[in-house]
């Protein structure tokens, strides 16, 4: 027999960006022995939850997901292995199982699934539908994969029984979007990196960057560079002279008078300040980054044996919102004092909401209602025992650096009038003698979210996110000014509460001194990533049920038969 000739075939390198989009693919088993016009209504199916994902879904920047999807019924191995090798060549990230009728587990997604990556996020969502029911397969394939140790999300929800062309009804569609936009996190941020200018700040273990079980973990790298870079570009002069002006001339028409240069070398500093954050911004983009942080402390802007520098808390700010002197932009999560776990909790729930904003705080003063009762009593301030701070207590959340200029004013607003609450004063010389100026704000009442902090245990090996949903308050305002000065007026302040905890569950159990909050990303879609990732979920607040309908997620079936949540993860973890 003549042999051909075959030749190895050459990549071609290129200077373009990498596309990073997610991508979903979307499938449907069947049985051969059901009639067309089931298969018509089951394909349609597919092209349906396709086209919600499609709609719904965005990544951190705004660009939507991709989702491929294959109209073929898998009624055995050969279309299993077909539809396994489109979806390779798709490059699928994550699976959406939408089965209409029955079918057999083994012959189907069992087959195209050992074809896949074992941690490949699966979902199986279909109707409670009872002719021909595609519930049936679904309780099928999700105990199969149970059984197998595979965890999988199912989403039993609704669409009318019969019809062509049915519609998933909204709770079906949300469950569903919520399950994707985890799938995403997850699957996005694998391979992707944080840099860390510095070390581990003042020595602070729960900051540390755990390289290894990050990377195992969450598949993120921390890339670490010495904060020499930043001081030798900065001296250099490392960036463009042309957009530092067009930087300083934007703060100055939106700060104003709120922008205090009075500070010895005030002007110099100022300037420095906005140069490390072209500098640093454009550090990040370069190595393709997605998150970052800054260590500051001691060495940079502190330690007396050194040459101080100016502090980076306009920098940190700028980097962690939704805009700057060039218009909108993709907030970049990026943590004061190089706090690692305080990073990745903000890169998460800011990929988790589809690009919001993150908050970086320091688990500052907790206010309890007697305190600050007697506070208000001592200021003249009314309040009845209706009032929420009074009633409640909250967190003085605040910290010279990191904190998002979004959250000085409430979604929606202008940059105009967001800016209108910030000022920029000089940074405190006794502790920052390097110079430079802070940026300070009081974050408005009723902005909502959860308020969270990840943690890791070497006793475990594991991560664990203690967390809560949150929503901010207002003070009066002779209140306030005494609240932000007995911590520090020059710093950002957002004060919260928490829904279930109470003040002293709260300060006991946080589990760091810096904690994070994100508007608008559903409980569900917190529970799902969680899941995903293997971290732990701990909210050991009094007053919370162990399950709220319509608000957490369904255990997965594979938690159920390995004795709940924290047993099943521990068993996954190899624990």
């Amino acid at each position: 027999m003549a042999r051909t000739r075959c030749s190895a075939r050459e990549l071609i390198s290129s200077t373009s960006p990498r596309n990073r989009t997610v991508t979903f693919g979307v499938c449907s088993p069947a049985d051969p022995r059901i009639d067309d016009a089931s298969r018509k209504r089951a394909s349609n199916i597919i092209s349906m939850v396709a086209d919600t994902i499609a709609q719904n879904v965005r990544m951190p920047d705004g660009t939507p997901v991709d989702v491929v999807f294959s109209r073929t019924l898998i009624d055995n191995e050969k279309q299993a292995d077909m539809i396994a090798r489109q979806f390779r060549q798709a490059q699928v990230d994550a699976i959406v199982c939408c089965p209409d009728t029955w079918a057999f587990a083994q012959l189907t997604m069992i087959s195209l699934l050992a074809q896949l990556p074992a941690d490949t996020p699966v979902n199986i969502t279909c109707g409670n539908s009872a002719p021909k029911p595609g519930v049936v397969f679904a309780h099928s394939i999700n105990g199969a994969l149970a059984q197998d140790g595979r965890l999988a999300a199912l989403n039993v929800g609704s669409w009318p029984d019969t019809g062509a062309k049915p519609k998933m009804t909204p709770p079906t569609a949300e469950a569903l979007i919520d399950w994707c936009y985890a799938a995403m996190t997850y699957a996005g941020l694998k391979g992707r990196r944080a840099v860390v200018f510095g070390h581990d700040s003042m020595g602070m273990e729960t900051a540390m960057a755990h390289i290894i079980p990050t990377r195992n973990t969450f598949g993120l790298e921390i890339t670490r560079l010495d904060m020499k870079l930043l001081s030798d570009m900065l001296t250099r002069g490392a960036y463009s002279r042309k957009e530092l002006k067009q930087l300083d001339a934007w703060i100055r028409e939106h700060v104003g008078k709120r922008l205090d240069l009075s500070q010895p070398n005030g002007e110099r500093n100022y300037r420095r300040g906005l140069a490390m954050y072209l500098i640093i911004r454009d550090l990040l983009a370069d190595i393709d980054a997605v998150a970052g942080g800054f260590m500051n402390q001691l060495e940079w802007g502190s330690d007396p044996r050194c040459t101080p520098l100016p502090i980076c808390d306009i920098a940190e700010s700028l980097l962690n919102t939704s805009f700057d002197h060039n218009g909108p932009k993709q907030p970049l999560a990026f943590g004061t004092e190089a706090d690692v776990q305080g990073v990745i909790t903000m890169l998460v729930s800011s990929w988790l909401t589809g690009g919001n904003p993150p908050l970086f705080m320091d688990f500052r003063k907790v206010w309890e209602p007697a305190e600050i009762r007697t506070l208000a009593r001592k200021l003249k301030t009314p309040f009845n025992s209706k009032t929420s701070w009074a009633k409640t207590g909250f967190v003085d959340g605040d910290n010279s650096g990191s904190a998002s200029l979004d959250w000085a004013g409430r979604p929606g607003a202008s940059v105009a009038n967001i800016m209108k609450n910030v000022s920029m004063p000089g940074a405190e010389l006794y502790y920052f003698p390097g110079g430079g100026n802070s940026v300070a704000f009081i974050s408005p009442g009723g902005l909502k979210g959860i308020a969270s902090r990840l943690a890791y245990s070497e006793l475990s090996g594991m991560f664990t996110m203690i967390w809560d949903e949150a929503a901010t308050i207002s003070l009066p305002t002779r209140l306030a000014r005494a609240v932000a000065r007995s911590s520090n007026i020059t710093w950002p302040h957002t004060w919260i509460v928490p829904k279930y905890a109470s003040m002293t569950e709260y300060k006991q159990y946080a589990p760091a001194n810096h904690f994070h909050m994100i508007q608008d990303l559903p409980v569900a879609r917190f529970q799902h990533w969680m899941d995903l990732t293997n971290v732990l979920s701990s909210t050991p607040w009094r007053k919370r049920p162990s399950f709220i309908e319509g608000v957490d997620r369904p255990l997965p079936l594979l938690h159920v038969l390995n004795g709940g949540s924290q047993s099943a993860k521990q068993l996954r973890a190899g624990r």
